[in-house]
């Protein structure tokens, strides 16, 4: 007779009683398992999968498996084929059959061979469209599901204030309304209506990472609590009130002398009991560890297991260390409860059953690749890449450029380069990662086999800036190439056949930049901070050597953060940003420079003029932003290079006057506000139409202003179209001086324009309401409307 189902295997029980079921029958063994996670090629034996370690690495389950894509050079066949190899094991051949999480990094796409390399996200979120992010998730999530992944690692969330941090480019900004709602997008595309086929979205990195000493990863934090609140809460806060984001990680750094990983403070009482968030909590990779190797407040593992486990950390990635046999010796101490334990596990098993695990542990190999490198995809990925560029400067109207010039010079170390178009968080960048890091001397990876990978140069097929002009220009126009120099190092040798090349024709482009990753030949990316901000190496120098021959220049800064370049401003007349663009990103690149695509992006960080004044930002405080009653420094206009918000375009936008629905309004009413905008030019072409506002008068200071709202609209030369925005009073609500969340009475001055600095529409109503606590009437959202 077959054997009668478990409660816990019952499809048709609720989740809660399942959970409860399994909970009950688990062994200490199989408890801290579910804790804890493995590095695929911890399997493998050589690039094989090893039954034989399986036996010994999964015999009791596994809560999570790491990067199975992403940390092999498994095509997506065979990952899904792994995946499956993986879970049979666990569901057939341990006690209790309950499948693994397993987990992968989608910063720029799904970082695996096969996928989809889409433009990092300070690029994305360039483009301001939180459609278009949600587009790009929702590709990932399919790619993701396709192959057996269930857990995405991203997004970041970080409000990011200074451009010397490496992880610059994984952030949407500085903004936390901007930050907020392209991370609440993100989240939505990952997750989808039903996590049974969705995949849970990570928040990260819980809390206030983006602004540490000197601009250093992991280094300390210096916030108050307002702050804390105010700027760098809201994304989190949004992202799990308006899409339930199923997962948190803590962050690498200290608060106030207290490491985020041990700290109760934030991830129990504040994201458990205020906020409600009933996820699990993932610990960055290595934290647990580092609350002693790092932070020096544990002696040994064992207490920073008993640390991390008071805090509030579920799971421990990305293999089991501190939570294995260090966790069981605290419980045989006493020095943590059992109860905490049970409490994490059973938030893993409930998230498992909300997965549809138990039901659907596998998936179909043979259709997989069918979900990988489609037309679509790429038009999606060449679409994003298109929109996410900001055109810094054009003088003269040098761009867009003809396509039957005589000769066009491309010159620069990212010319024709693929692998730099792509960011820290996509394939090749983590495989060459992992390869330094296994090889080094201390070896934090553990990796005993570095055959186990292989490097490669992209995860699909990609052209490079200099392919992608040469295939946009007539079959009548010479392209001229020269690398002229190295991102890093002080050789000129190739300088000479550089300027040759730009004498002999009609314009040079310079396309210079970084490259974007986490070894050490890199210049941005996750642990590549940087003391100076200006371009690396002789790559300026390179550009003057150009300049000098009278060529017009055109420069095109391929990058994963903001740089300093006051002689580029003086002196090049065409600079366009594209930051780091993806796959398509050659192709994107030679759309916007020969007008089959209309630049619109605005930036999303504030570009300091020198790396002196940072930290420069648009949402400063009265007292902030300038140096007492001289304003500006003694070498320098405090202004930023260029602001949060700009960017050009090849047409023009003229902006009507403003109209407010009402003068005066109370706590939970809705205040609409209109402008007419029209494109005066003759390109059809992008607006991104911002909304702005200040608090004249308060209890506590108030930043000069704050965005709350803004739309990107596509007008044809001569359209005009009415942008409303439905402003909520309650989103001016603020913290006062007693930490009450309140809308207090007074006048608000809302200015509507294109840039953080350019707001010709201005007006104002009046609050009359007496100070309110809107704490449990909170709004995240301000909705447009456009007609």
């Amino acid at each position: 007779m077959p054997q009668e189902k478990s409660l816990y295997q019952d499809a048709a029980q609720p989740i809660a009683a399942r959970v409860d079921d399994l909970l009950a029958r688990m062994t200490l063994d199989e408890k801290l398992a579910q804790l804890g996670s493995l590095w695929v090629y911890e399997l493998f034996e050589g690039q094989t999968y090893s039954e034989a370690k399986a036996n010994t690495r999964l015999q009791h389950g596994m809560g999570q498996i790491t990067r199975l894509g992403g940390a092999s050079n498994s095509n997506p066949t065979a990952s899904a084929g792994l995946a499956n190899t993986i879970q049979r094991y666990l569901v057939e051949q341990t006690r209790l059959g309950i499948p693994a999480i397993v987990h992968e990094e989608t910063c720029s796409g799904y970082m695996a061979m096969g996928a989809t390399c889409f433009p990092q996200i300070i690029g994305a979120a360039c483009a301001w469209e939180p459609d278009l992010v949600e587009r790009m998730t929702t590709v990932i999530r399919e790619q993701m599901r396709a192959v057996g992944g269930h857990q995405s690692l991203a997004p970041v969330l970080d409000i990011v204030r200074d451009p010397r941090w490496g992880r610059v480019e994984e952030t949407f900004g500085e903004d936390p309304y901007l930050v907020s709602r392209l991370g609440t997008a993100y989240v939505k595309g990952l997750q989808g209506d039903d996590l049974g086929s969705g995949v849970i979205g990570t928040g990260k990195h819980f809390l206030g990472y983006g602004v540490t000493e000197g601009g250093m990863n992991w280094a300390p934090a210096h916030v108050s609590e307002r702050e804390l609140r105010e700027i760098f809460l809201p994304p989190f806060e949004t992202a799990i009130k308006e899409t339930n984001l199923g997962s948190i990680m803590n962050a690498y750094h200290e608060i106030d002398g207290v490491p985020l990983a041990t700290s109760r403070a934030v991830f129990r009482d504040l994201l458990r009991d205020e906020l409600g968030f009933e996820g699990i909590v993932v610990s960055d990779y290595f934290a647990i560890d580092m609350i002693g190797a790092y932070h020096h407040v544990a002696a040994n593992k064992t207490e920073s297991s008993v640390l991390a486990m008071l805090a509030g950390i579920d799971v421990e990635l990305p293999s089991t260390d501190c939570y294995g046999d260090p966790l069981r010796q605290a419980l045989g101490q006493g020095t943590v409860d059992m109860a905490l334990v049970d409490d994490a596990v059973r938030l893993i098993l409930r998230t498992k059953f909300q997965l549809g695990l138990f039901e659907n542990p596998y998936v179909d190999a043979g259709r997989a690749a069918d979900i990988f490198d489609t037309g679509d995809q790429r038009a999606l990925a060449r679409e994003i890449a298109q929109k996410s560029m900001v055109l810094l400067k054009n003088d003269g109207d040098l761009l867009p450029l003809r396509k039957d010039f005589g000769s066009i010079a491309v010159i620069g170390p990212n010319a024709d380069s693929v692998r730099n178009l792509m960011g820290d968080y996509s394939y090749p960048a983590h495989i060459e990662s992992l390869t330094e890091m296994m090889r080094a001397t201390d070896n934090v990876l553990g990796m005993t086999t570095p055959e186990a990978i292989t490097m490669v140069e992209t995860p699909v097929p990609m052209v490079s800036v200099l392919q992608g002009i040469q295939a946009a220009v007539s079959s009548n126009t010479q392209v001229r190439y020269a690398k002229g120099c190295d991102i890093l190092g002080d050789s000129t040798d190739g300088f000479a056949e550089a300027v040759e090349i730009a004498q002999q024709s009609d314009v040079a482009i310079l396309v210079v930049g970084g490259k974007s990753g986490l070894t050490d030949d890199c210049t941005c990316g996750e642990a590549r901070d940087r003391a100076t901000l200006n371009l690396t190496g002789v790559q300026e120098d390179l550009i003057r050597a150009v300049h000098a021959t009278g060529t017009p220049v055109v420069v095109v800064l391929i990058n994963g953060r903001p740089l300093t370049f006051p002689w580029l401003l003086d002196h090049v007349p065409a600079i366009l940003e594209a930051w780091l663009p993806g796959e398509e990103g050659g192709n994107a690149v030679a759309d916007v420079l020969f007008g089959d695509a209309n630049p619109g992006g605005k930036l999303v960080m504030s570009f300091p003029r020198a790396v002196g004044q940072i930290p420069t930002f648009y949402n400063h405080k009265p007292s902030g932003g300038r140096s007492h009653w001289k304003e500006h420094y003694v070498e320098t206009n405090v202004k930023p290079q260029f602001p949060f918000g700009f960017g050009l375009s090849y047409t023009q936008f003229a902006f009507g006057s403003l109209k407010l629905s009402t003068d005066t309004a109370r706590a939970g009413d809705v205040v609409d506000i209109s402008v007419e905008v029209t494109n005066t030019g003759d390109h059809t072409g992008d607006e991104v139409v911002q909304l702005y506002i200040h608090d004249v008068l308060a209890s506590a200071t108030r930043p000069v202003k704050e965005l709350k709202g803004f739309r990107r609209v596509t007008l044809q030369p001569g359209e005009t179209k009415t942008v409303t925005f439905h402003l909520s009073v309650n989103q001016l609500a603020f913290y006062d001086r007693d930490m009450v969340f309140v809308v207090e009475p007074g006048t608000i001055e809302v200015m509507v324009g294109n840039s953080s600095v350019n707001l010709p529409c201005t007006g104002s109503f009046e609050i009359v309401s007496d100070p309110v606590d809107v704490s449990a009437a909170k709004v995240y959202v301000c909705p447009v409307s456009v007609s």
